[in-house]
């Protein structure tokens, strides 16, 4: 292999996806082109997150040619993996190669970056080289050329973006400050999502016996996750309508998942259905014969309808018993029905 000595035949830009801020130079990208000649070959890599070096060649012959590309380095070459889009360039045409870099996302908690007979010091930065061999149409005829750009691996910090760019541009302030984000931030993340932990709905199953305990509400195995949680939601509302028939229907329906169907006028259609049977008393001169009931009816009774939705829908009867038995007063009777669907 001969190396190039000559005018070079091709002209290597690289343009990196991700600029750091954090190193010599970086601060500069705007200041003009020796700024932005400093970025050019700085590629800042997260763990767990891609980043693409874009590598642009130019023929600068009169003549197509064909090249390879690789990529050198101390790092281990399964994080980098080479897109082209073709192997020769007409004369004065110009090729992109995309260089896709991923670092494991592990890679500051793996013990095996850290490598042996360094001293056990993690390696952060790397120097790279982009080296494209050009084929002159035999093993012997073949000129090489490079550019070399480096790589800075750093955990990405979401506090780095409360500070003014000047104080981005230092690399120790970024390791520094995301010491102070992993000690405080899971507090925060703990913190935002509270409601979520005191929600019978979306707490932690083991969170549920505490927050039942808030609301005096007793846990009895005959219920499923999902019945508990409504339960424990609604306790509250459920006391504050004991005894009535809005608090029997509420609870009745947060058992059997049956609809409230409050926009229902007529008791008697809905699916639960809680009615009384009295009517108006016999009173001489206003009674008629069907309309009438000899001491309006029986006092203090109620009937409990309970319509399915689908006829392999279960309900335990006796676990609606109990339900009835706990919300009703004490001095009152009912009855209860429970009814399939009509097919």
């Amino acid at each position: 292999m001969v190396q190039s000595r000559h005018s070079p035949a091709v002209e290597i830009q690289l343009t990196p996806m991700q600029i750091p801020e954090a190193v010599p130079g970086a601060g500069l990208a705007f200041a003009g082109p020796e700024g932005m000649n400093a970025t050019a070959h700085n590629l800042l890599l997260h763990p767990g997150q891609p980043s693409e070096m874009i590598v642009h060649i130019k023929n600068l012959e009169d003549r197509p040619l064909r090249l390879s590309l690789k990529v050198e380095g101390e790092f281990p070459s399964q994080w980098c993996q080479i897109g082209t889009e073709g192997r020769e360039i007409p004369p004065g045409a110009q090729m992109d190669a995309v260089l896709y870099f991923t670092v494991p996302a592990t890679f500051f908690e793996d013990q095996e970056a850290i490598s042996p007979g360094k001293k056990d010091k993690l390696t952060l930065n790397f120097h790279c080289l982009v080296v494209v061999n050009i084929d002159q149409g035999t093993e012997r005829e073949q000129t090489q050329h490079s550019e070399i750009f480096n790589l800075y691996i750093r955990p990405y910090s979401f506090y780095m973006e409360f500070l003014p760019v000047l104080y981005r541009e230092i690399d120790f302030i970024g390791r520094f400050i995301k010491i102070f984000e992993q000690a405080y931030q899971p507090a925060i993340d703990s913190f935002n999502v509270m409601w979520a932990n005191i929600d019978p709905l979306t707490a932690p199953r083991a969170l549920l016996p505490f927050l039942a305990h808030w609301v005096a509400w007793q846990v009895d195995s005959v219920w499923d996750l999902n019945q508990q949680r409504r339960l424990i939601r609604r306790a509250v509302e459920i006391y504050r309508w004991r005894g009535t028939r809005k608090g029997l229907r509420l609870y009745l329906h947060l058992y059997t998942g049956l609809p409230l169907d409050e926009d229902i006028p007529n008791e008697r259609d809905k699916h639960i259905s809680i009615t009384e049977p009295f009517g108006p008393s016999f009173i001489l001169g206003d009674a008629h014969i069907g309309s009438a009931v000899l001491a309006g009816g029986q006092a203090y009774h109620f009937v409990v309808h309970l319509r399915k939705t689908r006829s392999n829908q279960l309900i335990n009867e006796q676990l609606i018993r109990t339900i009835i038995e706990q919300e009703k007063p004490a001095f009152c009777t009912y009855e209860l029905f429970i009814e399939n669907p009509i097919t």
